[in-house]
């Protein structure tokens, strides 16, 4: 007879599970990624093909993960590994995509503590500035006094590339005590004990704690945007101007050589596979789905809890985190104080989030404490989910392994510190950094959801999925929903791929062919992916062998 596994651990509650799911999705992707996606992507044009991948990715994917997770977890699966095995029908195949599934988030939680130590370490020195007139100030910064006040667009973008290291490869290296390398210690150790705490003693719990204290940091940085007026009485950079940059589809720009101002084509933006490319890839990453946590956190829930429900919630509440909050608190006051002609200038995300708005805050009234409350809010969305992508992983080492808790987050750390050594030695200009961002949260996860779509669609069908749909559901999803997932959002993954492809790829790789650290970064990524498939390989032939006895 096959050997049977039975689920050990459990969400003590739905609400513990809908917080902790959102709040995995919740996090640097809402607050920062997707504002800086916005902004070099074309404003209110960039919101067309991301509500439309919303409506045709987001929804019906998410549910099916879902789905899918709490399946593989009443076979007794709790990895992507396991879980894909037992909807492909005990397939090798299927098991070893599920495997491979599994490199997107370790790779992505490598620089992710790395981005978190960030915003803990800018917290803390707004924090130092906050204390001071109390007699207890202090700075962590080298040449910086107590909080973030610099007073020059350039000071803080100096600083940036100072802290993270861009100016060199191993820069902040350079002293053992540097405050970068102590608070990604510091955000590492947090990450992993409440991994070792287990799924309810350890994410539920936390997550429970952190959520009201990241809506209370939000509704104070919003309050302060919505009461900004027209903070330099500078004409087009009031509030309204500021929400008319997101949801206006064309934009006044100024021409770099010739200084005139221009108004960008609606038709060329939406032309351009770049696009099309960033905005589901930021559906993928911000919703976490085909990234393995969904999967992962699902597998978990008890048998016949409700999901349906609980996927629309997760899946809403981290839309309105993103647009409405993180949309709200970034894009606006950066308009306000600095004209929306200048966000050609903003650049990247990173950009945006630690020189542009800390310039923002040091010229806003009481902006050390919005300060303050911004990096704390992404400091604590960030730690949230950190863990959702870490958990992927060290479910498929006690999976394979037959690890106790203890030795598998001994292994996990072991890995994933490795990479976040890799990318914070490799920091100049943040190249391995945006290689790590680029081929595994951007490319990777079309390839993660055409597979797990197939499999959902053609091998594991949809009257399964239905039937694990309805299983204790108080609102029953639409049964529109699966032929959507097979017919609609399937296609829509793979044309959109394959434009970007015929597009953008061979530019991709030709900066591939130039650059030597993302070709040390895709070698490192080369070398994860096949460890996992050999050690998927082996599972599954183990599984295979128990299953005949």
């Amino acid at each position: 007879m096959a050997q049977q596994r039975k689920p050990k651990e459990h969400w003590n509650s739905r609400i513990g599970v809908v917080l902790a799911v959102a709040g995995g999705a919740v996090g640097l992707g809402n607050f920062l990624r997707f504002p800086g996606q916005v902004v070099n992507y074309g404003g209110g044009a960039f919101m067309i093909p991301y509500l439309i991948s919303f409506l045709l990715i987001a929804i019906p994917i998410a549910s099916t993960e879902w789905a899918l997770g709490r399946y593989g977890g009443r076979k007794g699966y709790h990895s992507p590994l396991g879980v894909y095995y037992a909807a492909g029908n005990k397939s090798a195949f299927w098991g070893l995509c599920g495997g491979l599934s599994a490199l997107t988030p370790l790779v992505i939680s490598m620089y992710y503590i790395f981005v978190e130590a960030w915003c803990l370490l800018y917290a803390l020195q707004y924090l130092g500035g906050l204390l001071q007139p109390l007699g207890i100030g202090y700075s962590l910064l080298d040449n910086v006094k107590p909080g973030l006040d610099l007073k020059s667009a350039d000071a803080y973008g100096a600083l940036f590339s100072q802290t993270t290291g861009m100016e060199a490869d191993g820069s902040i290296f350079r002293t053992f005590a540097s405050p970068l390398l102590v608070v990604t210690a510091v955000c590492a150790a947090a990450n992993f004990y409440l991994i070792y705490r287990g799924v309810s003693k350890g994410i539920e719990r936390f997550s429970k704690i952190v959520a009201p204290l990241i809506l209370l940091c939000a509704i104070f940085v919003i309050v302060r945007v919505l009461t900004l007026g027209n903070p330099t009485g500078a004409p087009g950079q009031s509030l309204l101007d500021g929400l008319g940059f997101m949801w206006n589809p064309t934009r006044e720009v100024v021409d770099a050589a010739t200084g005139e101002v221009a108004r960008t084509n609606l038709f060329d933006s939406l032309l351009n596979a770049e696009t099309w490319l960033a905005a589901t890839s930021q559906i993928f990453f911000s919703v976490s789905i085909c990234l393995g946590a969904t999967c992962t956190y699902a597998s978990y829930v008890r048998e016949n809890e409700d999901i349906a429900l609980s996927s629309v919630t997760a899946t809403s509440a981290n839309e309105f985190c993103e647009v409405v909050l993180g949309g709200l608190m970034t894009i606006p006051p950066a308009i306000m104080y600095l004209g929306a002609q200048a966000a050609d200038k903003f650049g990247s995300s990173f950009s945006l989030g630690f020189v542009v708005l800390p310039n923002v805050f040091g010229e806003m009234p009481a902006g050390q404490f919005f300060g303050f409350c911004f990096f704390t809010l992404l400091f604590c969305s960030a730690i949230t989910s950190s863990m959702s992508i870490v958990q992927p992983t060290m479910a498929l080492f006690q999976d394979a392994f037959g690890l106790t808790r203890k030795k598998g987050i001994a292994l996990v750390c072991l890995v994933v510190l490795t990479g976040t050594a890799f990318v914070s030695w490799f920091s100049k200009n943040l190249a391995a950094l945006d290689a790590f961002d680029f081929w595994l949260a951007n490319f990777a996860p079309f390839l993660g959801g055409v597979f797990q779509t197939v499999l959902v669609a053609y091998v594991w069908k949809l009257s399964n999925l239905r039937q694990e749909w309805d299983r204790g559901a108080i609102v029953k999803l639409p049964r529109i929903l699966g032929p959507i997932v097979k017919y609609v959002s399937l296609p829509y993954l793979i044309l959109i791929f394959l434009f970007w492809c015929y597009k953008n790829m061979h530019g991709r790789l030709q900066e591939v062919a130039e650059n030597p650290v993302t070709q040390y970064s895709l070698v490192f990524i080369g070398v994860l992916a096949l460890g996992l498939l050999a050690t998927s390989y082996a599972v599954v032939r183990r599984w295979k062998k128990e299953d005949k006895v």
